[in-house]
C-alpha cells in the first residue's frame, strides 16, 4: 500500500515534467553570474515581491539566517517575532550563533501578533541596560500554529509601528504563497513593504530546494557576502533553479488544491472521538490538532503507513501537498479512526 506522508509538504517530490525541466535548463558559474537560469529566477521573484533585487540560495533557512544578519548588529540587537517562529524553533539556535541577537518571542494562539504587542516589546530608546530593539520578523503563513493567513490590515499595523520607530521588518515567506492563493491579495502587496523578504521552492511548490531572498539593491548585494561566508555560493545552480521556475509556473494556482484537502482532513479528523480540532481555524494547507499522546498515534499512524509528525506530546501537525491526493486523506481518516478507536 502507498505511503500517505503528510509530515510536511517538504516531503514533495519533483514531478516528471520539473525534473524534465531541470535536465534541460541552461547553466553557469552561479557565483560569477553567469548561469542564466538563476539570473532569470531572481529577476522573477524580485519582481513577484516587489522589490528591486533576489538572490536564490539553497534553504529558505539560510534566507532567514542573512536577513537578521543584514539587520542586527552584533552586541545587543533584539529581534521581535512570534514564540512559535522558525527561528526559534527550527533553526538550532541561529539567532544567537550567527547574528548575536537577543530574540523578545511575542505570544498568541493563532501564530501572528497584534501592533500594541509589538509596541508592548520595544526596548527604552537610549537605555543602556537593555537590548536595542531593531528587527520585528513576521511568518507568512504561521507553521506551528496551523498555516493561519495574517490579516492584511493586522499586519500593516505591524509595520507602521516598525516604522515609526525606526525598526527593519523581515518577512518569513516559505509559505506566502499559500496566503496569496488563500486570501487573494498578491504577493507584492505582503512582501513589499517589509525591507527584506523571501519565498521557498521547497514547500507545496514542490522544488527540490531553493529559496530566493529579495530586497533593496543594496541589501542584496550585502547579502551575496555572507552568503559566500555561510557557504551558500553555488556553481551550475541553474539546475536547481529550473525546478523552481516549473514551479512558480505551475505549481502556484494548484496549492487551493492542498487548500482543499487540507480542510477535508481537518472535518475528518474534527469529527473522531480523542481529536482536539476547530476545522475553521484551518487557513491553509496545515492541519494542527490534539491528541491525549501525540507520540503514541504518531507510531501507530506509521505502522499503518500514514505518517503525521508530533509536535509535542499532546499536539500533531498534518500537512497536505503535490503528493498527497483525496484517495489519500481517507487514508489517512481511515487509520486515525482505528489507531484511536
Amino acid at each position: 500500500m502507498a505511503l500517505v506522508n503528510l509530515r510536511s509538504d517538504t516531503q514533495t517530490r519533483p514531478t516528471e515534467a520539473m525534473r524534465r525541466a531541470m535536465a534541460a535548463a541552461e547553466v553557469g558559474d552561479e557565483q560569477a553570474f553567469d548561469d542564466p537560469t538563476v539570473a532569470e529566477l531572481c529577476e522573477r521573484v524580485a519582481a513577484l515581491l516587489g522589490h528591486e533585487a533576489a538572490l536564490f540560495l539553497p534553504s529558505g533557512t539560510m534566507c532567514n539566517h542573512i536577513g537578521l544578519r543584514l539587520h542586527i548588529r552584533p552586541g545587543g540587537d533584539e529581534v521581535i517575532l512570534h514564540r512559535s517562529a522558525h527561528p526559534i524553533m527550527a533553526e538550532a539556535g541561529s539567532p544567537a550563533a550567527l547574528t548575536g541577537a537577543m530574540v523578545y518571542p511575542l505570544d498568541s494562539d493563532d501564530g501572528t501578533f497584534t501592533a500594541e504587542q509589538v509596541r508592548g516589546a520595544l526596548r527604552q530608546e537610549g537605555n543602556r541596560y537593555q537590548p536595542v530593539s531593531r528587527l520585528v520578523h513576521v511568518e507568512q503563513t504561521t507553521n506551528l500554529t496551523g498555516g493561519r493567513v495574517w490579516p492584511l490590515e493586522r499586519l500593516q499595523d505591524v509595520l507602521e509601528v516598525a516604522r515609526d520607530h525606526g525598526l527593519r521588518t523581515h518577512l518569513d515567506g516559505a509559505r506566502l504563497l499559500n496566503a496569496v492563493v488563500a486570501s487573494g491579495v498578491p504577493a507584492s502587496t505582503w512582501a513589499s513593504p517589509f525591507d527584506t523578504a523571501w519565498i521557498d521552492f521547497t514547500k507545496g511548490l514542490g522544488a527540490p530546494l531553493g529559496a530566493c531572498l529579495a530586497g533593496s539593491a543594496q541589501l542584496i548585494g550585502e547579502a551575496w557576502r555572507w552568503k559566500q561566508m555561510m557557504g551558500g555560493s553555488m556553481r551550475q545552480a541553474g539546475i536547481v533553479a529550473a525546478g523552481a521556475l516549473h514551479a512558480l509556473d505551475h505549481h502556484v494556482e494548484r496549492l487551493a488544491d492542498d487548500h482543499a484537502l487540507a480542510a477535508r482532513l481537518a472535518d475528518g479528523l474534527a469529527a473522531i472521538p480523542g481529536v482536539r480540532l476547530d476545522p475553521a481555524t484551518v487557513e491553509t494547507n496545515i492541519v494542527v490538532f490534539g491528541v491525549d499522546d501525540a507520540f503514541a498515534v504518531s507510531e501507530a499512524l506509521q505502522a499503518r503507513d500514514v505518517w503525521i509528525g508530533a509536535l509535542d506530546a499532546t499536539t500533531m501537525r498534518a500537512v497536505t501537498h503535490l503528493d498527497v491526493d483525496a484517495a489519500g486523506v481517507e487514508r489517512a481518516l481511515q487509520a486515525m479512526r482505528a489507531v484511536l478507536r
